[in-house]
């Protein structure tokens, strides 16, 4: 068979197993082995066995798991609370303020958690209630949490660039760093538009306070407990800072950086939040170990599916049909850029890095592409299917926060902020110092 043909029948078998609802590590498992039987027979069994251990079996994967523990701990503590109580005082009083302050709740927690579906969750079940009951539609404030928990996967420290980082052996700090402009960036792009759209809607939301009541007078009310709540949130952030300093500084490896954030966070989580009980610990075991085990099933059943597709030549005619385009590099970009789109509307953001980057890292080299400058690109392309559907990851994360918000409402109010995304993946284009200049600044 001819790997045009075979390709087709895998990418068919792949689709019908996933819109069966099978999960996607045993879907790309699954059509792996099938491949592979019929193509060389059964004694392909055994090197299906070794392809899925031996990958993750490498010691650079031990900063996954470390890392979504970290981001579990902060995720299971007030923290987000915290946050949203800080912004809220200074940001609440500007028309669509509520809504601004959790697009940077969602920022900062980003940087904190590490996650997209946890920063989504855990600032949505604060700020969506808030938001409805001081009037905002329910697009705006379902959209504004549903995109501003896209940036956990950019803002470091991100779990999806550290698996970029394994799968391209790109530096994983450098990674980091180069995700902080566009990711702030973005950021800024979510909250432009939430005040545009709240300005053409007339303005949303009411102060915390009364009218008749001044500014002075709210700062002196809520102060004091706004700035106890923000302390407490500072411990976190210097632990990311820390993290950030102990990889670029190379003080410390990737793995050894995310088994200290993650005590630290916990020790943290227990001391300030005096969360003392077994129970709030065992769930953010709990939680990490869900998530970990998700990821490194992915990651194993994406390796053989990335081994079964080199096998039938598929990669490779795949690889030489884009490399022997005759195109400007800017056009052949945007081809690539297509195709991660339509790939982050239908596969998780670990499946699509582990399955393409290693395929399309030397087609950016040889375009002549910063191969760190294109792992922002990649990650804001999967961030929107992370709010497009059919799969829409946080769009269910929203609907499961706010079950009477409709689905249609949910994925009206982020399809705008997917337009921003979009807009900055043009301004990195432009300006490809956005993220790469930070990195040479600080690791030449």
């Amino acid at each position: 068979m001819d790997p045009v043909t075979a390709g087709i029948l895998v990418a068919i078998g792949l689709i019908v197993l996933m819109a069966i609802g099978t999960p996607i590590a045993f879907a790309l498992g699954a059509i792996s082995l099938i491949a592979l039987v019929a193509d060389r027979g059964m004694a392909e069994l055994t090197y299906f066995g070794e392809t899925f251990f031996d990958r993750i079996a490498e010691f650079g994967f031990v900063a996954i798991p470390m890392f979504i523990l970290m981001g579990a701990a902060v995720a299971s503590s007030p923290t987000g609370r915290d946050l949203y109580r800080s912004l809220d005082l200074w940001l609440g009083r500007l028309p669509g303020g509520l809504a601004i302050s959790n697009i940077g709740a969602c920022s900062i927690f980003a940087a904190l958690s590490g996650s997209s579906p946890a920063t989504c969750a855990a600032i949505g079940k604060m700020g969506i209630p808030e938001m409805r009951s001081r009037g905002y539609p329910d697009g705006v404030a379902a959209g504004c949490i549903a995109a501003g928990g896209t940036l956990g996967i950019l803002i470091p420290p991100s779990v999806t660039m550290i698996i970029y980082g394994i799968a391209t052996e790109t530096s994983i700090g450098r990674l980091f760093i180069a995700g902080i402009v566009p990711g702030f960036m973005l950021a800024g792009l979510f909250m432009v538009w939430t005040l545009i759209a709240c300005k053409l809607a007339g303005g949303y939301g009411t102060p915390m306070v009364t009218a008749t009541e001044s500014i002075k007078q709210t700062v002196r009310q809520n102060v004091d407990a706004n700035i106890k709540a923000l302390i407490r949130v500072l411990p976190f952030l210097a632990v990311v800072l820390g993290i950030l300093f102990a990889l670029y500084g190379g003080v410390a490896t990737p793995s050894e950086a995310a088994g200290v954030g993650a005590f630290f966070c916990i020790a943290l989580a227990v001391i300030i939040y005096r969360m003392w009980q077994v129970r709030p610990l065992a769930l953010i075991m709990r939680d990490a170990l869900r998530e970990s085990v998700m990821i490194m099933l992915i990651i194993a059943a994406a390796e053989v599916f990335a081994y079964a597709l080199s096998s039938l030549f598929i990669t490779q005619t795949v690889a030489g049909a884009i490399a022997d385009l005759e195109v400007n590099r800017w056009v052949l970009m945007g081809v690539i850029n297509v195709f991660l789109l339509v790939a982050g509307f239908f596969l998780p953001p670990v499946a699509v890095i582990v399955m393409t980057a290693p395929i399309l890292l030397p087609i950016i080299l040889a375009a002549n592409f910063d191969p760190y400058w294109f792992a922002v690109i990649l990650t804001i392309n999967l961030e929107i299917g992370l709010i497009t559907p059919p799969v829409g990851l946080n769009l269910f994360i929203i609907n499961s926060i706010a079950p009477d918000i409709s689905l249609r409402d949910v994925l009206m109010g982020s399809l705008p902020y997917a337009l921003c995304m979009v807009l900055g993946i043009l301004l990195l284009c432009f300006f490809p110092g956005l993220a790469t200049w930070l990195p040479d600044l600080l690791m030449g």
